[in-house]
């Protein structure tokens, strides 16, 4: 059974698409088959893995939902490049621009992603979607195409204050298009355990919202080693595998595993009781 994830957050530099990147790549390592979908027009994760001039490309996300919206066919396979660290990807890129104003004209708007993802899905374990750093169409659409929704937040004041608007966003998705969304967790990333602010956010954070929604156990420390990442086009494992980040994605991952564990054994259950 293959499960969706949204990674989403309004404000930029979350280190949603690092952690795209890692957990995808990460849960492959264990065996498991991956696909990673840049819903971002500025194409940071195609380009993080190494596919330099996402623009420039023949076929993108882009391409293939203007065929969706235009109910013109097309191969489930087409457009999705494939990565030496073992997942795949549908690449986005400036075309998405152009896309999330079409959608504001089009039936069934909130939904035309996840015709998308319908198709392509049966053939992986895990779809992870990289949302813009907004709340519009696109990510409306990732929203009503997953599963789940993991939230990366930076340990800062205002990132960890703005998770308010999200949520909100998220409740709305559920109860008028999606109502299985579930949110898997907060993740929070570049902590500087040096500080006590960062780990205040951290008190704050689990304080606050820990008795409504899981904050992972894992937290991602800050590292200049991450940020090189997206320039070598490599997962931080190849990168610096003996590193603190690495280990943190490790130690993510495997708390990503254990929930759709759970989730499958419950909706085993549920099948066979019915």
């Amino acid at each position: 059974m293959s499960k969706v994830i949204a990674l989403a957050n309004q404000k930029g530099g979350t280190g949603k698409t690092t952690t795209t990147v890692n957990l995808g790549i990460g849960l492959a390592a264990q065996g498991k088959k991956v696909l990673l979908v840049d819903a971002d027009a500025q194409g940071n994760l195609t380009d993080s893995l190494g596919f330099r001039e996402p623009d420039n490309l023949p076929v993108s996300l882009a391409t293939i939902l203007t065929k969706t919206m235009m109910e013109e066919p097309y191969e489930p396979d087409e457009g999705i490049l494939h990565h030496a660290e073992g997942i795949d990807l549908m690449p986005g890129n400036i075309e998405l621009s152009a896309i999330e104003v079409s959608l504001v004209n089009t039936m069934s708007r909130e939904t035309v992603l996840c015709s998308y993802i319908n198709t392509v899905k049966s053939s992986y374990d895990y779809v992870l979607i990289d949302c813009m750093p907004s709340l519009g169409m696109m990510t409306i659409n990732a929203l009503a195409s997953a599963d789940s929704v993991i939230i990366p937040v930076q340990a800062h004041y205002l990132p960890a204050k703005g998770m308010t608007q999200l949520l909100q966003t998220i409740t709305k998705v559920r109860r008028q298009i999606n109502p299985k969304l579930a949110i898997d967790g907060v993740l929070l990333t570049m902590m500087d355990n040096r500080t006590n602010f960062a780990k205040d956010i951290s008190f704050v954070l689990r304080r606050d919202y820990g008795d409504k929604l899981r904050v992972f156990q894992t937290e991602i420390p800050l590292s200049i080693r991450a940020a090189e990442t997206s320039a070598q086009g490599k997962s931080i494992y190849a990168y610096d595998p003996h590193g603190i980040v690495s280990k943190a994605y490790k130690s993510f991952t495997k708390e990503v595993q254990d929930i759709g564990e759970k989730q499958r054994k419950r909706q085993h259950q549920a099948d066979l009781s019915r």
